[in-house]
């Protein structure tokens, strides 16, 4: 199942780099989010009738919600004052270092040393991506933050979705709870400013909405049968994705040292996945 767990997180990885980069290049990301998760909700809202009550996980998932907000206003902020590739890798370079850390040692999931090798590669590039561009000081406290809510919900949702019944009970139930509680709660922020940005975002924000549900969800899939250290850490590779949209569609600048990051990171990609 390891195997299947690691094509499963580079998929998610993948959709998910999608996810930021349609949101990125909305011009209110705020209202963009809040569409993002409504509509991932509603997507998803018809399955509820078909799985089972997510027994025994309830707590986490609650848990799992509040991180969430946390980390998705973080997320906006961070957008909001630096660039996607600025932003985006020191969020994901520290969340696979602090969620290892966190599985290890509350939890007591084992860890070789050629993961915590794979893991400290991916973690070294993605913040090497980061650190080579110059940012606000605002700008790296909200990307730090960002990394820690990561770090969080991925070793609360990574226990939560293996103490539900089914993994689809979980994962049904983690949007339905993140897009109606997280997305109401954005929109009416907005308020007056949300409606008026209904008509340019929600083509963009129904695709990001679809693609959040593949990425997350297949993550959630992988860690029900993968050890969590080493596919939190996989699943970092999206910033290869990342950095090509960012380029490619985005028009933003790939250094040397950026360029420098991704080939670390790959490199701990090959590692983690022949641990695999």
């Amino acid at each position: 199942m390891e195997n299947t767990a690691s094509i499963l997180i580079l998929i998610s990885g993948f959709a998910h780099a999608v996810v930021n980069a349609i949101m990125k290049a909305g011009k209110d990301k705020m209202s963009g989010r809040a569409l993002i998760d409504g509509f991932s909700a509603l997507m998803l809202a018809p399955f509820a009738l078909l799985v089972p009550l997510p027994t025994n996980a309830w707590h986490w998932l609650i848990a799992s919600t509040v991180i969430h907000g946390v980390y998705l206003l973080a997320l906006i902020k961070s957008f909001e004052q630096s660039d996607m590739t600025v932003a985006y890798p020191i969020a994901r370079g520290l969340a696979p270092m602090l969620a290892a850390a966190g599985a290890v040692a509350i939890f007591h999931e084992p860890i070789s040393a050629y993961v915590a090798l794979g893991i400290m590669c991916i973690a070294c590039g993605v913040m090497a991506i980061g650190v080579s561009h110059k940012f606000k000081a605002s700008a790296l406290l909200w990307a730090a933050l960002t990394g820690a809510c990561i770090a969080c919900y991925t070793v609360v949702d990574a226990q939560g979705v293996r103490a539900a019944p089914t993994a689809l009970s979980y994962i049904v139930w983690t949007f339905l709870m993140l897009g109606g509680a997280l997305g109401s709660f954005f929109a009416l922020w907005r308020g007056r400013g949300f409606i008026a940005s209904v008509a340019g975002q929600w083509k963009p924000g129904l695709i990001a909405g679809a693609l959040s549900i593949v990425s997350y969800g297949l993550a959630l899939l992988a860690f029900r049968y993968g050890a969590t250290p080493r596919l939190a850490a996989l699943r970092e590779t999206s910033i290869l994705f990342g950095a090509i949209i960012a380029v490619v569609f985005l028009r933003e600048r790939l250094t040397k040292l950026r360029f420098g990051g991704v080939a670390v990171i790959a490199l701990g990609a090959m590692v983690l996945i022949a641990t695999g």
